[in-house]
């Protein structure tokens, strides 16, 4: 494609005709990276990145609220108008004291900025008169849909490019060229992802989880070697994926019945954090034994994917079976043991068993005259699962009178 016509595709996008506005007047400041990449493709430009060579700041303000700064690299994250997030970034030149650290940074130019890059074909920017600017070879490697570090020490200096190998790779189709593919097995294969902390690491993993197609992603990264011992089983992650809950709906329909009052056993619970699809399919990829790779997880995610290797199968039961088996279990852990087990059962606990509510509670019991203690929470236990094994109706009184004969 050329320059004119990436042009107007980044104005189409999303903050593109607003953010070329602010550029235009400012002539010290591109569009770069992916976004311009992707216009030169034909494919439809992603998140906003810009370039300024000086101070950045009158930039990153006339653009939209700045939301964060980051004083070591001397960046803003923006929030433009629209909602659209731009980052906002100084052109610099980069050196590495030790493989893996965080670069050192001082104020360049453009041409410093472009080839300070990960690969060439992100060494491209674009400003708002649709003057195009890219580092040696980049136009080319764009064309031919090659994948080029811009020198020799890139994988060493920062290892998490070779995650980014990895995704570019799988999303855009595009093929390392000799010595990058060379470059990169060598890194691996001499440690360098030891030189990263395990937080950095777990972004990336992170990114590509969040790929269109993060399957392949994880089966590209595994070759390569930046992660073992994953069960890359498509199936499976097809049917983990699809027992996980969609936004909170309705369960009437699927229990029968007409219309029910608030406080029916068909009353949906909160859910107020909506299932994780990436620690899902991680999850489901992950052998029953385990995995040994912190990741810079946090304590909750941890623990979703621990439970996601440890909960058995599910197999076919009572609802009321089911129910007190996964009673606490993250939906993420249920999706993956319902697509190693009995994937019916799994779908009915989440779309319908989980939500059964009694329209009774305790209070209602003391006001029958049972008086306070752990024999309350047993009596309405027990009236729960006969409702979820069909013993019961939705009928208050019966339940109550259910409750009661315990």
């Amino acid at each position: 494609m050329r320059p004119d016509e990436a042009l107007e595709a980044l104005r189409a996008a999303p903050c593109g005709a607003w953010a070329l506005r602010v550029l235009s007047e400012h002539r010290n400041a591109w569009v770069v990276g992916g976004a311009v990449r992707d216009a030169l493709l034909g494919r439809t430009p992603g998140e906003i990145d810009v370039v300024v060579e000086g101070d950045p700041e009158p930039v990153a303000r006339a653009l939209g609220e700045v939301v964060a700064f980051h004083e070591r690299f001397c960046t803003f994250d923006v929030v433009a108008p629209d909602g659209s997030l731009v980052d906002v970034v100084m052109a610099r030149d980069e050196r590495y004291e030790l493989p893996g650290a965080l670069p050192e940074v001082r104020a360049s130019g453009l041409e410093d900025d472009l080839l300070r890059r990960d690969f060439t074909i992100n060494a491209v920017a674009l400003d708002a008169t649709g003057e195009l600017a890219a580092a040696p070879a980049a136009l080319d490697d764009l064309a031919a849909g090659r994948l080029r570090v811009l020198h020799a020490a890139s994988f060493r200096d920062d290892p998490t490019r070779l995650w980014r190998l990895v995704r570019y790779a799988v999303r855009l189709g595009f093929a390392p060229e000799p010595a990058t593919d060379r470059l990169a097995f060598e890194a691996v294969q001499r440690g360098a992802l030891a030189t990263v902390s395990g937080d950095r690491l777990g972004a990336e993993l992170r990114l590509a989880l969040g790929e269109p197609d993060p399957l392949a992603a994880l089966h590209a990264a595994q070759n390569l070697g930046l992660v073992e011992g994953l069960t890359l089983d498509p199936r499976l992650v097809a049917d983990a994926l699809a027992l996980l809950p969609p936004a909170p709906r309705a369960v009437r329909a699927l229990l029968g019945g007409g219309p029910q009052p608030a406080t029916a056993a068909t009353r949906l619970a909160p859910t107020p954090v909506p299932p994780r699809r990436d620690l899902t399919l991680l999850g489901a990829v992950i052998p029953d034994g385990g995995w040994a790779e912190p990741w810079g997880f946090t304590a909750a995610e941890r623990r979703i994917l621990d439970r996601c290797a440890a909960l058995a199968p599910i197999a076919p039961a009572r609802p009321s079976a089911v129910v007190a088996a996964l009673k606490g279990e993250p939906i993420e852990a249920v999706a993956v043991a319902g697509a190693r087990g009995d994937a019916e059962t799994a779908q009915r606990f989440v779309d319908v068993w989980r939500h059964v509510r009694l329209a009774i509670d305790g209070n209602d019991l003391i006001a029958a005259g049972l008086p306070e203690g752990p024999e309350l929470g047993r009596r309405l236990a027990a009236t729960l699962a006969r409702r979820l094994d069909g013993e019961l109706g939705d009928d208050r009184d019966a339940q109550m009178a259910a409750a009661l004969d315990c």
